[in-house]
């Protein structure tokens, strides 16, 4: 029997939990608002490092406001009422309440440095992910006149931010990710690959001579597996210097095993009978749609990474080059085909694991300074 909701039942979707980071962010807010002076042992994080303009703005006020004496800030709230007023420039919805209740969710102050580290961890991750979706939009925008410089340049985007995460968290040895690579969300369109791939075969069959031109087109790049694998049959037979001609190739095939996925002899031989064009022009349109496709799948993967909470920075950081690297790969062979140099990204500096921290031990903060901090807390206006 469906439910009937009563008169007074709340049908709206309840309201998601935030994610752990924004405790994280809250209890760093907090302790600098308990004691200002645990900025200093914050580093590598700005205000766009939150996720929420309320504490993007809070934290831009306390950086930007002088701390406070601490004594005097035990006894008033003269620097909070300048930070909440600072704050409400770019956040109009801050209230005294909601520093009062940042101030009591703190557990330590003196955890400011770790709090703010988990802050830097998501930030990297939010980077990652937004580097990698706008290179995934630049290589389905149909506008572009010729997409390989636009694709090739945001490729170059995503891997600089990542060059920087890994210098805040170097990548480990053997450290990899945990998130299984899903297929594509969207399945392409292959009509038109395949059309052009079909005239490419013919017209190598028919012009075998020109195949040994093209040896940076790999089977890889094909969209139709038997296209693939006739491919393959074609620059074994030039390869071993034996005949070339439908036949010839049909034969190859069949010792290949290209016939069992249920294809006729008769088709192969229709697919190899209609030449056209150079094979050179079809082997670089297969190649730049191998060099977009390839870039496609590498951004859904790092997508993937970074969508799951249980990869570290450290982990994103080696998936997303070790993805990058199947770019580069025919990124190169693409050059080599069409002899167009690509604008080469200056290389970053290799990381290292980080060392024991040279900082000085802050000084603690007077006993009184805690609970004078959360007393004031309660008397911001």
């Amino acid at each position: 029997m469906p439910h009937s909701p009563e008169p007074d039942e709340d049908d709206l979707d309840p309201t998601p939990a935030p994610p752990p980071v924004f405790h994280a962010e809250q209890a760093l807010l907090g302790a600098l608002l308990l004691d200002p002076r645990r900025l200093g042992d914050v580093t590598g994080i700005c205000a766009d490092s939150f996720s929420t303009a309320a504490h993007a703005s809070l934290f831009a006020a306390i950086n930007a406001l002088p701390p406070p004496e601490p004594d005097e800030h035990a006894r008033n709230t003269t620097w909070l009422n300048k930070v909440l007023t600072s704050g409400r420039e770019q956040a109009r919805g801050l209230t005294a309440s909601y520093l009062h209740t940042l101030i009591q969710v703190c557990p330590w102050p003196r955890h400011a440095a770790a709090y703010a580290r988990m802050v830097e961890a998501e930030h990297a991750r939010r980077r990652l992910r937004a580097a990698a979706e706008h290179l995934l939009q630049t290589a389905h925008d149909a506008s572009l006149p010729e997409p390989v410089p636009s694709v090739v340049a945001e490729a170059d985007a995503l891997a600089a931010v990542v060059d920087e995460i890994a210098t805040r968290f170097p990548p480990r040895g053997g450290v990899l990710p945990r998130t299984p690579v899903s297929p594509p969300a969207v399945v392409p369109d292959h009509t038109e690959a395949a059309e052009e791939e079909q005239l490419l075969l013919a017209t190598a069959a028919a012009r075998p001579a020109d195949i040994e031109s093209v040896r940076w087109l790999l089977p890889e790049d094909f969209t139709q597996p038997l296209h693939a694998g006739l491919w393959q049959c074609l620059t074994t037979l030039v390869r071993r210097h034996e005949p070339v001609d439908p036949v010839t190739v049909l034969w190859k095939a069949q010792q290949r095993g290209l016939l069992h996925d249920g294809s006729e002899p008769s088709d192969v031989l229709r697919l190899l009978a209609e030449p056209a064009g150079s094979v050179e022009h079809w082997s670089q349109r297969a190649l730049t749609r191998s060099l977009l496709s390839t870039v496609d799948d590498a951004a859904r993967r790092i997508q993937a990474y970074s969508d799951d909470p249980m990869n570290t920075p450290f982990q994103l950081v080696a998936a997303a080059r070790r993805t990058l690297a199947d770019i580069g790969a025919v990124r190169t062979r693409w050059q080599h085909a069409t002899g167009r140099p690509l604008p080469q990204r200056a290389r970053a500096a290799p990381t290292t694991r980080a060392g024991p921290s040279t900082r000085r031990a802050p000084v603690a903060s007077p006993p009184s300074a805690r609970p004078a901090a959360r007393a004031a807390a309660g008397r911001t206006p």
